[in-house]
């Protein structure tokens, strides 16, 4: 018997977008394979898995960035072929893009206009800038030089972008990875309203409390397949963790301990910078001991970047002495010369910085590894000894699960988290005397961050002295001895984990150092 509907109940919505049987296959690897994704109008979709599950490669095919072997694009109804970008825009379809597709020697206003398909002078640009930036909590200088600016900065560039262009489906390829709390509770206050509005988002983050603060609907990707979906909100985060990652959630151990002796001090830096924008370091001072780890919290663009260039000797000193390093004064020396005394370093920015996108993982693995002079036995007598160079692209393959074509890889065919976890895999293998390490865990899935984690811990309980700038506040209470906040170029005193307090640090973040006082052993907080 035939059935009519309902006058009196609304049509059901067509899906904004509906991928069928979607697969993308490369030499080396199976990206994805046969997924099947419905996306409604106003949904926040999110799209879960470990690193290098295929949640990138997928999103990019939406994107038309690159272009699906098998299956069918649905765009409201009607099968599509996105050939590029400017095609998926003109659909109305937006990107934030996990690495950042910015020019450095150009302002945020020339950029934003280079992005857009509309001709718009960056003059013209700049209020409209301005205006959706303050709207969204995530505040931008039309005229500031992206060189300049810090990852957390960029990435607010990224999403303005976005969010100029008004579209009705926005990617979004961990877009908190660096915001601070409160940039992310007022990116997800402006989410919820262009959701509201009927605007589709596919959001890909590691960090579950967002997905379950956030979402409406999740999908699971593992090793290029759907493997599950889950309605956020009815799942705990290590539930969503073990359907992420197929296993039982791994837990970092940090066990008590005594420090030893000073490896690496900072004595009264003050520092200068030629930047406008950049922010000037004012009397910092800071120790660090062998056998601990010293986590440094703050909002980026409060003086991480200078910092983190005068410990690392990209930015000499005038004082040799405002750097003491292992016992010599190391203020002056250049960035191989601290190596040679024992420090290794993991730069926030890891395209560029931490690897250079067209060099293979066992280049990659040369670049720092040939330091210091034979003990990895890369270079003997001046010479390149390639096997050796291979080998140890291997091991730190293998020890840290990075999911690769192989050593011959080159760094800018992996995803985020896998290139992050052989940057940090490579740095840790070098057997340092002295650690520092800047967001080591920023987009990677769950399971690695707590490998990542767990392994610099490990370092520490050798007797490497450990230093780690972060935004992540969780992050840093669980895996450091001791914590300092900098805020506005200047350096908070560090104190125990356990005589602080989260509200604490959050308040320091302001550059209240007062607020809240330490006394023997015990951290008073305002209510």
């Amino acid at each position: 018997m035939n059935q009519t509907a309902d006058p009196a109940m609304p049509p059901r919505a067509a899906p904004r977008l509906q991928l069928l049987g979607i697969s993308k296959i490369y030499p080396s690897v199976v990206a994805n394979a046969d997924v099947n994704l419905t996306v409604m109008p106003g949904e926040i979709h999110a799209v879960l898995g470990e690193n290098g599950a295929g949640k990138s490669t997928l999103m990019k095919m939406i994107y038309g960035v690159t272009h699906p072997d098998a299956g069918e694009i649905i765009w409201e109804g009607k099968p599509v072929h996105i050939a590029s970008p400017s095609a998926a825009r003109k659909l109305g379809i937006g990107m934030v893009f996990q690495h950042f597709a910015l020019f450095d020697t150009l302002t945020v206003a020339e950029n934003i206009a280079l992005a857009l398909d509309e001709r718009c002078t960056p003059a013209e640009l700049a209020p409209r800038i301005r205006k959706v930036s303050e709207e969204y909590g995530l505040p931008l200088d039309p005229e500031r030089l992206v060189h300049s600016m810090s990852v957390g900065e960029r990435q607010r560039v990224e999403i303005v972008r976005c969010l100029l262009a008004h579209p009705r489906l926005l990617i979004m390829d961990e877009p908190t990875s660096v915001l601070t709390p409160d940039a992310v509770l007022k990116l997800f206050e402006s989410l919820r309203r262009l959701a509201a509005e009927g605007c589709s988002i596919l959001y890909i983050s590691h960090k579950l409390d967002e997905i379950q603060a956030l979402c409406d609907k999740a999908t699971v990707l593992r090793s290029g397949r759907v493997s599950g979906t889950a309605v956020p909100r009815e799942e705990s985060a290590r539930s969503l963790a073990e359907l992420m990652i197929g296993r039982e959630l791994p837990v970092c151990h940090l066990s008590p301990r005594e420090p030893g002796e000073v490896r690496m001090a900072v004595r009264n830096l003050n520092l200068a910078t030629i930047d406008p924008f950049g922010t000037v370091l004012k009397d910092v001072s800071l120790e660090l001991r062998s056998g601990e780890i010293v986590g440094i919290a703050g909002v980026s663009g409060n003086g991480q970047q200078e910092l983190l260039k005068a410990i690392s000797g990209e930015l000499p000193l005038s004082s040799p002495d405002a750097l003491q390093l292992l016992g010599q004064a190391a203020g002056s020396l250049n960035p191989a010369a601290r190596r040679e005394l024992g420090m290794c370093f993991v730069p926030e920015e890891r395209l560029g910085r931490g690897a250079v996108p067209e060099l293979s993982l066992t280049d990659n693995a040369l670049l720092t590894g040939y330091v210091p002079a034979g003990a990895t036995g890369m270079v003997k007598h001046g010479l390149i000894r390639y096997g050796a160079v291979k080998d140890f692209a291997r091991k730190v393959i293998a020890r840290f699960n990075v999911k690769c074509g192989g050593e011959g890889a080159v760094a800018s065919s992996l995803s985020g988290g896998n290139l992050q976890k052989f940057i940090v895999g490579r740095e840790i293998a070098l057997a340092p005397k002295v650690m520092v390490l800047a967001q080591p865990t920023w987009g990677v899935d769950i399971g690695a961050a707590m490998l990542i984690r767990q392994a610099i811990i490990d370092l520490r309980d050798q007797g490497v002295a450990v230093l780690v700038l972060s935004e992540e506040i969780d992050e840093l209470f669980m895996m450091s001895d001791r914590i300092a906040v900098l805020a506005k170029g200047r350096l908070s005193r560090a104190v125990r984990v356990a005589d602080t307090s989260v509200n604490q640090i959050g308040v320091w973040m302001s550059g209240d150092f007062e607020a809240g006082a330490v006394t023997e052993g015990v951290a008073h907080v305002p209510a």
